[in-house]
């Protein structure tokens, strides 16, 4: 339920850089979202067909990159995922250690009619 509050705080946030920039629309919006950030990207796009109706946002193409979770070897430094009922390195073996890879969440780029995609 808490995806309801962000979409509107993400279509605002694209909706004034869009009028900032003199578009009369917006075409498309490129999300990332880690797995392990506590959103739901279905609920997102849900909410986001509903939300942008009337805005600036109504009919633009929602693009969302899902970013898994990285765990990284304390031994050999290695970045992988963590293996199914497992937490060790495929590498050496040691068991991995937690990262901030996948709880990522940004607003990545927004292209607007007439214009190039911009941060």
């Amino acid at each position: 339920m808490h995806e309801l509050p962000l979409t509107e705080q993400i279509i605002k946030i694209v909706t004034e850089r869009g009028q900032a920039a003199g578009a009369s629309k917006i075409e498309s919006i490129k999300l990332v979202v880690g797995e392990r950030s506590g959103y739901i990207t279905e609920s997102i796009r849900l909410y986001f067909d509903v939300v942008s109706k009337g805005t600036l946002c109504e009919g633009a193409a929602l693009e969302i990159e899902v970013v898994k979770p990285m765990l990284k070897c304390p031994a050999c430094d290695e970045l992988f995922e963590r293996p199914r009922m497992s937490f060790a390195c495929p590498a050496c073996g040691t068991d991995g250690e937690p990262t901030d890879i996948g709880r990522e969440f940004y607003i990545d780029s927004i292209e607007v009619s007439g214009l190039s995609k911009f941060p």
